[in-house]
């Protein structure tokens, strides 16, 4: 009976075993990305919230604004939301230490030079989430607040199969506007009317050299058949549609 009993126990403890090594990595098994210990890759750091559920919907990667860390978003409403809906929240961090704006992105811009490719850098951050956890086939947002949202506008453009969706507020291009962008992709751009900061129609800095880029002097809808922006949208609403350039 001692015997039976003790097989009963090894069976059981091996079939536990063999399901654990089955099973995909755990996302509760989180060694960094919180506030005070950033996860480290090539090139820079990120910080990361894990929502609750075991099988998570997707993957938001938010970029914050300039002068600001990665690791500011945690606590916000942006993160909260994400995790209540089961999304994996990733936060890089914008750092540029040689730059004349240190907590930047390499936003493509007249007159500015940067040590690092942020396209190269939010690549990696991916990869490396996506290595600890089985979340390789998960759709992805990329998001982003101001110079943030600039750094979106640029992958949505240049690189396009970066992320499944693309959403910006309050950032955009800088001087000089592409003429065109690579492939069509679905892009959400908010903004405020009364922005001084980052105003809509854009304004330039170190006398003139750089300038931000003005929201609508490039149509985020381009596409073969014309605008999908209505005459009036501009006026109408602070929101542009999502969209379907070429």
């Amino acid at each position: 009976m001692e015997v039976s009993v003790l097989n009963k126990g090894i069976f059981q403890l091996a079939i536990i075993v063999f399901v654990t090594l089955l099973s995909p990595p755990s996302l509760s098994a989180q060694s960094c990305g919180n506030l005070e210990t950033p996860c480290v890759v090539e090139g820079g750091t990120y910080h990361v919230l894990l929502p609750e559920t075991p099988e998570p919907t997707g993957i938001v990667m938010h970029l914050h604004g300039g002068g600001s860390t990665g690791g500011s978003m945690l606590k916000s409403d942006l993160a909260s939301e994400a995790l209540s809906r089961g999304y994996v929240f990733l936060a890089p961090n914008g750092e540029h230490p040689e730059a004349k704006w240190t907590k930047d992105w390499s936003v493509r811009a007249d007159s500015m030079k940067f040590e690092r490719n942020d396209a190269e850098f939010l690549s990696t951050v991916l990869a490396d989430i996506q290595s600890k956890t089985d979340l390789a086939e998960a759709p992805l947002l990329l998001s982003g607040f101001s110079r943030g949202g600039s750094m979106v506008w640029d992958m949505a453009c240049w690189q396009p199969d970066f992320a499944d969706a693309y959403a910006a507020l309050a950032g955009a291009f800088w001087e000089k506007l592409p003429d065109r962008c690579a492939e069509p992709v679905y892009l959400f751009h908010t903004h405020g009317w009364t922005d001084r900061v980052v105003p809509l129609e854009g304004r330039s800095f170190f006398d003139g050299t750089v300038v931000q880029g003005d929201v609508y002097a490039f149509d985020p809808a381009r596409s073969p058949e014309g605008s999908c922006v209505q005459p009036g949208h501009r006026r109408a609403s602070h929101t542009l549609p999502p969209a379907c350039w070429h």
